[in-house]
């Protein structure tokens, strides 16, 4: 084993007699590491006045004339004979050359050096300056067994070099061998402090990990340990960028009530994140905290501000702000600003006052950059300008700012809303030829447009392309294939594609779920449908009132009238209002089986504006299936509620009590309806 041998070698070695001797050496080798270590020593106090600690060696020697072998006996010698810090200053004179720096004899030599001088600082100091060499080359894991191997030999274990060995295996990607390390760490006696801790929050918060950096920033904190306000604040930042806004401010709160002091970035991420949430509120209620604690708002917390107001749709309250700025004499608005309150109005579609801001930037000398450009371009796409749009590509070309993939995606967007796919595609191809690479919405947006057309091949063709072009599809990607999918009875291919969602950790949206259990309600699978609407809570899913409807329509062509019931009153309890087909499929379905009573009952529980709604729509469904008996009934009772019948349904009604020779009907209801208008004029006379 390679570590065992560089272990065994370190005893002979120590020694500064050289292990061999060419007759064909200019310099004998003992002389060689003589002069060496006079020269090192000389330097040494030469700048041993410095603040630099070890001092910079400057021996006048080229370092090829050394052998490996020279080095390491140097490197034993200085530490036997001058003491350790001589011998760290030439140690790191030596690893500044990559002949010797990633000689792991040397490491191994100089740091049991230090070991048997009683000096275990800087031994971890040189374990650690190995570990850091040999990543840089890929041997990563042979560093970190011949750490561990030291420790065998007598090297106590060191917090602060498994700190640098998690971090550097962190920025390397490799989460899960760090999360290993972490554990060896653990066992081996080290105690893990703040700083392995923030390691693993910040590495995962920098992969988008969100839910396992929650994991280790609360173990942190129950330690007691507290992050550093540069960390916080990319903390608050992820955080609340993958939709974790309310997690972000316990952990404000929490760390601040733990000796954290919030600084004005710490304020200004977490008002950002708020607004990014559309919790305007609280980001107001955020600065007048941050205010009175002493931090006075810079442009970039008013243009967070300024931001979402204008995502709210609040784009009047937005620009007051704005010109609070503007008449500013120390924060006036920067692009950031001015981009924002552009996207507001484009938004809102007051394209003139975008294009009006756009101009009073230029004049005040600020250069509008992509985003800027690609908002206005947005707006005026969405309002099918396309013109306009073109014009704008142009100018911010001329300009020297070329169109991202997000501009190219607003055109494409609206494009295809307006029916001009392939147009869409030509713009495409034009980008592709400037180098263009599209993204994950790129792909989203064409596969949209083909789904509503039906057209699954072209939809599964693209999916397939972004894969292989090594875009990861969101969930969004995958519920749009598995609507369309669901709608044309697909639903194995959709059941793969939901699978296949799991699988790589994507996590369904209420969309996701409903879409399959319309898939499968329309197949008749209730039993299947069921499934999957209780299994929605496990991904933090509520259904909503397309999602009842679904089922209770599936149940209803199942004749399981009692099940669909059960969900109708539950969906009512939970205050969501069923679509008109859900309310007259339900009592249809009772009025089918003669049971009139309980159809009065469903509808009972609706506002009344629903409820003449929906019975004069089964008035005109029981007419049409000649069912004018309980007809009768419903308009009765729509006529105890409102004595302005709808027309279409009287007349529908009328026509079937002819058709059927139930004259008497008619009579008795054309009677009553005379003479409630009568009594109606009467009294407002």
């Amino acid at each position: 084993m390679l570590n065992r041998e560089a272990l065994c070698y370190c005893s002979c070695s120590s020694s500064t007699q050289p292990t061999t001797s060419s007759s064909t050496d200019v310099v004998p080798s003992q002389s060689m590491v003589q002069r060496v270590c006079s020269l090192v020593c000389e330097s040494y106090n030469q700048h041993a006045h410095m603040k630099v600690s070890p001092p910079r060696l400057h021996l006048g020697i080229d370092a090829d004339s050394l052998t490996h072998e020279q080095v390491v006996t140097v490197v034993a010698s200085l530490a036997s004979d001058s003491g350790s810090m001589v011998a760290l200053s030439f140690f790191h004179w030596a690893i500044g050359y990559p002949k010797f720096r990633h000689f792991m004899r040397l490491y191994i030599v100089c740091a049991t050096s230090f070991i048997g001088n009683g000096n275990s600082k800087k031994a971890h100091e040189v374990m650690q300056c190995m570990v850091k060499s040999f990543a840089q080359v890929g041997r990563l894991k042979e560093a970190v067994e011949m750490v561990t191997e030291m420790h065998n030999q007598g090297l106590a274990p060191n917090t602060g070099t498994w700190n640098c060995i998690i971090k550097i295996t962190s920025e390397l990607g490799l989460v899960e061998y760090a999360e290993n390390l972490f554990e060896e760490m653990c066992v081996r006696g080290v105690q893990p402090d703040s700083v392995t801790y923030k390691v693993m929050v910040i590495t995962y918060c920098k992969i988008g990990n969100v839910l396992e950096a929650d994991r280790w920033l609360t173990a942190m904190l129950e330690r007691g340990f507290v992050v550093d306000n540069a960390s916080f604040t990319l903390i608050i930042s992820k955080f609340c960028e993958h939709g974790y806004a309310t997690r972000a401010l316990w952990y404000f709160r929490r760390s601040s009530d733990m000796g954290l002091k919030p600084n004005l970035i710490n304020y200004t991420s977490m008002i950002e994140g708020l607004c990014k949430r559309g919790s305007i509120k609280q980001a107001f209620e955020m600065l007048e905290e941050m205010v009175g604690k002493g931090w006075k708002p810079n442009v970039y917390t008013h243009t967070s501000l300024i931001d979402g107001l204008c995502k709210k749709g609040w784009t009047e309250k937005a620009f007051r702000l704005f010109l609070k700025l503007v008449r500013s004499e120390n924060h006036k608005p920067n692009v950031l600003t001015y981009t924002a309150m552009i996207s507001g109005y484009c938004r809102d579609e007051k394209l003139n006052r975008a294009e009006m801001l756009l101009s009073r930037m230029k004049e005040q000398g600020l250069v509008p950059n992509t985003n800027t450009y690609t908002a206005l371009i947005n707006g005026h796409c969405k309002a099918g300008n396309f013109e306009r749009a073109y014009d704008l590509m142009n100018l911010m070309s001329s300009e020297g700012f070329s169109p991202n993939v997000y501009t190219y995606n607003a055109i494409v967007d609206g494009l295809c809303k307006r029916g001009k796919v392939q147009e869409a595609y030509k713009m495409l191809e034009s980008g592709f030829h400037n180098g263009l690479e599209p993204d994950k919405v790129t792909y989203s947006i064409l596969m949209s447009e083909h789904c509503k057309q039906a057209n699954i091949k072209q939809a599964l063709a693209l999916f397939n392309k972004m894969v292989k072009s090594g875009i990861q599809p969101d969930i969004h990607s995958y519920t749009t294939l598995i609507a369309v999918l669901c709608r044309e009875e697909g639903m194995k291919e959709s059941e793969i594609c939901f699978t296949e969602a799991l699988r790589i950790g994507l996590i369904p949206t209420n969309k996701t779920y409903t879409s399959m259990i319309c898939g499968y309600c329309r197949e008749g699978n209730v039993t299947l449908a069921m499934k999957f609407f209780h299994r929605m809570s496990d991904h933090g899913c509520a259904p909503d009132s397309i999602t009842y409807g679904a089922l209770i329509s599936g149940l209803c062509k199942q004749s399981k009238l009692d099940e669909a019931r059960s969900l109708y009153d539950t969906m009512i309890e939970k205050g969501l209002i069923p679509c008109e087909v859900t309310r007259v499929t339900l009592a249809y379905e009772y009025c089918k089986i003669d049971d009139c009573l309980s159809a009065m009952v469903i509808l009972e529980r609706l506002e009344k504006k629903l409820w003449i709604r929906t019975a004069n729509t089964l008035v005109r469904k029981l007419c049409s299936e000649r069912k004018v008996g309980m007809a009768a009934l419903f308009f009765n009772k729509l006529l105890d509620m409102d004595l302005h019948v709808n027309r279409v349904a009287l007349a529908v009604f009328m026509t079937a009590c002819y058709e059927s020779n139930n004259y008497a009907l008619v009579s008795d209801l054309s009677a009553r309806i005379y003479k409630e208008n009568r009594l109606e004029i009467k009294a407002t006379k």
